[in-house]
């Protein structure tokens, strides 16, 4: 059993609260104004509780071939669960998480430390901001899990911010994003139109039951300028205790239809959620 108490601590950008799990004993889950942010277990850094962050693990592991180190950068740091992850499962990588929320950064490095050489630098930025400001050809990797509260910031949805994620990532990197939408997909189509202006490879993953409609729901955003291994991707996401539908190629044209990529006048946050949506009100 777990015997540690909750933490709640008023940060930067909100109240944050971990909670421990009951069943796990070193696991907690962070929230953020009441929205579930991150689960990390401290006896098990390669476990991913919350679905997207296993569709999230399911393409990094397929970037590149088992073991092999990677650098990979982390806009939005939570509870620093795939920064957990990757250290791992890819000894020796390399990883920059750049978190706002100073604060936050604080209370989970005081209550869920990173164990000693993880190779993991923290910093207190503004995530696009730290993107213009980083070198090109910086990363393997690059993974936006940006929430203000329970929506991404609009200045992370433009065809700016995507043209820095381009430059910052390798030749073959891999960009990655957590959205969250529902029907009729105005946010995540136009997201797919604007990463689509600077990246040839279009992968979408999600839920069967949010792409037909029929509920908002998180879906996970692949980019790059090579073919990811599509039929790997689909076969351990249908595998998972809440299988995911692997779109890509023509279904990502077709879902797109039409969507404008997003200029710096037009941006707008994701939508909110509606009361429920993650399970914590």
């Amino acid at each position: 059993m777990n015997e540690s108490i909750p933490v709640l601590r008023t940060t930067d950008h909100g109240t944050a609260k971990l909670m421990p799990d009951v069943d796990r004993a070193r696991a907690w889950l962070l929230t953020v104004d009441g929205a579930p942010q991150s689960y990390v277990d401290l006896d098990d850094p390669a476990h991913l509780e919350f679905e997207y962050a296993r569709r999230l693990g399911y393409v990094l592991d397929a970037v590149a071939e088992a073991g092999r180190a990677l650098d990979v950068v982390h806009l939005g740091g939570g509870a620093l669960t795939l920064p957990r992850y990757v250290a791992a499962t890819r000894l020796g990588s390399r990883q920059d998480v750049v978190e706002a929320d100073a604060g936050l950064l604080d209370l989970v490095a005081e209550h869920l430390p990173l164990p000693a050489g993880s190779g993991v630098a923290l910093h207190a930025a503004d995530a696009r901001a730290w993107l213009e400001g980083a070198p090109d050809d910086h990363a393997d990797v690059l993974i936006a899990d940006v929430f203000g509260g329970s929506r991404v910031p609009a200045h992370l949805t433009t065809l700016a911010y995507a043209r820095a994620a381009e430059r910052v990532l390798r030749a073959d990197g891999v960009y990655l994003a957590n959205l969250a939408d529902q029907a009729p997909f105005a946010f995540l189509r136009s997201q797919l139109a604007t990463f689509a202006e600077h990246f040839e490879e279009l992968v979408l993953i999600a839920e069967p039951g949010v792409l037909r409609g029929r509920r908002f729901g998180n879906a996970v955003l692949a980019a790059s300028h090579r073919p990811l291994d599509i039929a790997a991707l689909a076969r351990r996401c249908a595998a998972d205790a809440f299988p995911a539908r692997v779109e890509h190629g023509a279904a990502v044209r077709e879902f797109i239809d039409g969507a404008r990529a997003v200029e710096e006048a037009d941006a707008v946050p994701s939508p909110e959620p509606p009361a429920g949506a993650f399970g914590i009100g």
